[in-house]
């Protein structure tokens, strides 16, 4: 047998498992990830919601952070890049203070009468219909678990018919998914939605809040499969930090983003979206900056994002506006410190000079894309470089999918 004909005995062989490659392994979807979503109960969503969350993020800098050193000391920021970190973040609050806005019809908001429901779910889908205000947003449904279907299902066929037009950035949020089947539900759902109002495709996140989500009662990752279930609609999984904890019986005073339980379904979540194009998102944190524990509040953020961001999550939950200045301080800080590391050894991989480093394709791929991040998120100001170099390059080294 000649060599030609080898390879296309291989070809043949294999051709079912490269067509499942590439279905399954999509890499990544070209697109912005958010570095956050913040939950808002629907009842207190209004057209003023981002512009209030802005001004109270501020108040809250202005009030415990005051400058740029007092800023710097309350978090341990290093000093030459402390008056970076503060000016970038407080324009971030003014410019754009919420990246990802989830309108909460689930544990935020709570059971209510029909009626105040429907009446909560129309008026939301109202005001966003009225004008965008936020990169990405959407709404948290309740599950599909047999007690609350009915009202979840009812509260997004409400907020879609009073919708209208549905841009790319809209994302539906399924929480506390126990099955397969609830994922293939879902898609069900959306299929005939989208058939009785017109809309294009909708894309929805998985919110892994149970342990089934992680090991399913035949051994094995049941988030792997639901991913596969949802497809091209499935956009992101949320870890939720206390659903899942109380789950596993961790008590109430341990249950954190950092115990050892949610390091082992976030390291699973990560494993099963890895080459997806599904983006994965840390929880938040209850501790909240108020009263007279801001300072030791904004510590315990601050560090539990740069955490996350380490472990290469970069995205989690804010719950309150006065985590905004934290959120973005730790991801501004983890994108300045790496920034110029990473383009030295990113230009020289392109044959730009030298790093000390032999990067291979891979970490030229993962160097490009903390760039790019940086540079989406407002840490990096393309102003700072040659925007039609380094940007290019970045994204010449990610590869095609």
């Amino acid at each position: 047998m000649s060599l030609d004909d080898l390879v296309t005995e291989l070809d043949r062989r294999l051709a079912a498992a490269d067509a499942a490659l590439t279905a399954d392994y999509r890499g990544d979807r070209g697109v912005r990830q958010p570095v956050h979503t913040v939950y808002v109960p629907a009842d207190r969503y209004d057209v003023r919601t981002v512009a209030d969350w802005s001004a109270q993020a501020r108040a809250a800098l202005d009030e415990y952070g005051g400058s740029a050193a007092e800023f710097a000391k309350v978090l341990d920021l290093p000093g030459d890049l402390a008056d970076d970190v503060y000016d970038r973040v407080r324009a971030k609050l003014e410019r754009e203070p919420i990246e990802d806005l989830r309108i909460d019809f689930e544990d935020g908001y709570g059971n209510r009468p029909d009626d105040e429901e429907d009446a909560a779910a129309i008026a939301a889908a109202e005001v966003l219909a009225a004008g965008k205000q936020t990169p990405y947003q959407g709404l948290r449904i309740k599950s599909l678990e047999a007690p609350t279907r009915r009202r979840g299902v009812r509260t997004l066929d409400l907020f879609l018919k009073n919708l209208g037009a549905i841009d790319d950035g809209f994302i539906i949020t399924l929480p506390k998914v126990t099955s397969v089947e609830q994922v293939e539900a879902m898609v069900f759902v959306l299929e005939t939605l989208e058939h009785q109002y017109g809309l294009p495709p909708l894309k929805f996140e998985i919110q892994v809040e149970t342990p089934q989500a992680i090991l399913g009662a035949d051994g094995t990752a049941l988030i792997a499969r639901m991913i596969k279930a949802g497809g091209e609609r499935v956009t992101g999984l949320h870890y939720g930090t206390y659903d899942y904890s109380a789950s596993l019986g961790v008590a109430a005073a341990y249950q954190s983003m950092e115990h050892p339980v949610a390091d082992h379904a976030k390291d699973v979540m990560q494993l099963a979206a890895a080459g997806t194009g599904v983006f994965v998102s840390d929880g938040s944190t209850n501790v909240l900056p108020v009263g007279d524990a801001v300072h030791d509040a904004w510590r315990l953020h601050f560090r539990l994002v740069r955490r996350s961001l380490a472990r290469g999550i970069y995205q989690g939950w804010d719950m309150h506006p006065a985590q905004l200045p934290t959120r973005f301080a730790a991801t501004y800080l983890f994108y300045l410190e790496g920034f110029d590391q990473a383009a030295r050894r990113l230009r020289a991989y392109l044959g730009d000079g030298e790093s000390g480093y032999l990067d291979e394709p891979a970490t030229a791929a993962a160097l490009a894309g903390f760039v790019l991040r940086g540079i989406e998120c407002g840490a990096i100001e393309t102003s700072e470089f040659d925007d039609n170099d380094l940007a290019r390059l970045a994204r010449r080294a990610v590869p095609e999918s």
